[in-house]
Order: C-alpha cells, then sequence, then structure tokens
C-alpha cells in the first residue's frame, strides 16, 4: 500500500469499519444477555444475589477496558489458554457491556412506577409472571433510548481492540498510516467513516426518547 492515500487504503478502511461493526454486535449480543441476567440479579429479593451482582458492577466499572483487553489477551495466554485477538476482544467488550447495560436495565427496571409493582402483587401472578407481563414490558420501553445510546459507546470503545492486534477501523488506520505516513487524511477519513456509524444510533436514540416520551438518567462512570 505505497504512495499517497487512494481508493485501496480506503478499501481497507471500510473493512476495518466492517470488522469494527462486527466486534460491536458480538459484544452487544453477549453484553446484553449478561447484562440482562445482571439486571435481574441487581432488583432480586435474594440479598446474596444482589451483593454479588452489584459487586461485579463495580469491579467492572473501575476496572479500564484497556486493562480488561490485556487480561484477556496476556493474561489469559499466561495461564495456557490461547486466544485470538477477536475473541480477547469480543470477551472482553462482553462483560464490558454486561456491567454496563445490567446497570442501565436495572435502573430502568426501578424506574417502573411504585404503583406498577403494588398492582401487579394485586394479581394473581407468580413472582416470575409479574416481572414477566407487567414489569419487564414497561421497563423495555424506557430501557430503548438508553440502550440505543450506548451503542455509540461500544462502537468507539471497539477501538481499544487494536492493542491486542485485532484489526478494526483504527487499527487499520493505523497501518494505513505506517504504509504511506501521511496521517491527516488517513485518520481524518477513519474519524469520518466514526461519525458515520455513530451519528445514525445517536439520532435514533433521540428519537426514540421523544416518541415514547420517556428519560432516564442512569450513572456510567
Amino acid at each position: 500500500m505505497g504512495g499517497g492515500f487512494n481508493a485501496n487504503h480506503l478499501e481497507f478502511l471500510l473493512l476495518g469499519a466492517a470488522w469494527t461493526i462486527a466486534l460491536t454486535l458480538i459484544s452487544f449480543v453477549g453484553g446484553g444477555l449478561a447484562g440482562f441476567a445482571v439486571a435481574l440479579a441487581r432488583v432480586s429479593s435474594i440479598e446474596p444475589l444482589r451483593w454479588l451482582a452489584a459487586a461485579y458492577v463495580m469491579l467492572i466499572q473501575g476496572t479500564p477496558l484497556l486493562v480488561l483487553m490485556f487480561l484477556m489477551y496476556f493474561g489469559v495466554a499466561m495461564a495456557g489458554v490461547e486466544l485470538s485477538p477477536l475473541a480477547a476482544a469480543g470477551l472482553s467488550l462482553t462483560i464490558y457491556v454486561s456491567a454496563y447495560l445490567g446497570e442501565i436495565w436495572r435502573g430502568c427496571i426501578e424506574s417502573v412506577p411504585r404503583t406498577q409493582w403494588e398492582a401487579a402483587e394485586c394479581l394473581p401472578l407468580t413472582k416470575l409472571q409479574r416481572m414477566q407481563l407487567v414489569i419487564l414490558p414497561q421497563a423495555f420501553r424506557i430501557a430503548t433510548p438508553p440502550t440505543v445510546g450506548f451503542m455509540v459507546q461500544i462502537v468507539k470503545n471497539s477501538s481499544l481492540a487494536s492493542v491486542v492486534g485485532f484489526v478494526e477501523l483504527t487499527r487499520a488506520g493505523q497501518l494505513v498510516n505506517n504504509s504511506i505516513f501521511d496521517p491527516l487524511p488517513v485518520f481524518l477519513s477513519v474519524a469520518v467513516i466514526y461519525f458515520i456509524l455513530c451519528y445514525p444510533l445517536s439520532w435514533w436514540s433521540r428519537r426514540i426518547e421523544r416518541k415514547l416520551g420517556v428519560h432516564v438518567r442512569v450513572q456510567v462512570q
């Protein structure tokens, strides 16, 4: 990839962007499933389960994602388990996303008006049925805007996967720049591609929020 910045370099950046999208989807699906379990544990009536989930959230939110990446790629390898860059990055982001989405969804579940919880208790339903049929549908409505908005953070944080050698958009930009030594068009293109990926999600989140008439302020460290 010699010479100045050209269509071949742009094609390589777009391939990196495709891997960014793939990594984002992997971490969102995996982290979403685990995060849902964390959210339910956080609002559970079983006190030890609540403590365990709270400790998990505090531990992950208190650990930089970059450190998680290093632990998954280098630390696990020292224990005798070899992970590919994609597996290490995907697992790190899945753990990261599970803690944050779990806390976001916990806040949304607790945002369901107390009167709805009390009304559900008056129905001839089990605890599981009350949660499934009454509380979660309302919490899902509240959770949609912040969940879509958080996907922007996942897209941007996927750039840290470059530290373990995974060639996503940021790493692709580094490789192109190392070959032509012309950072302005390279990283300007990278920034534009990130904007194209992130802005529709931000716009969609705001649109859903206005349409549903909900707003949840969740503290994310």
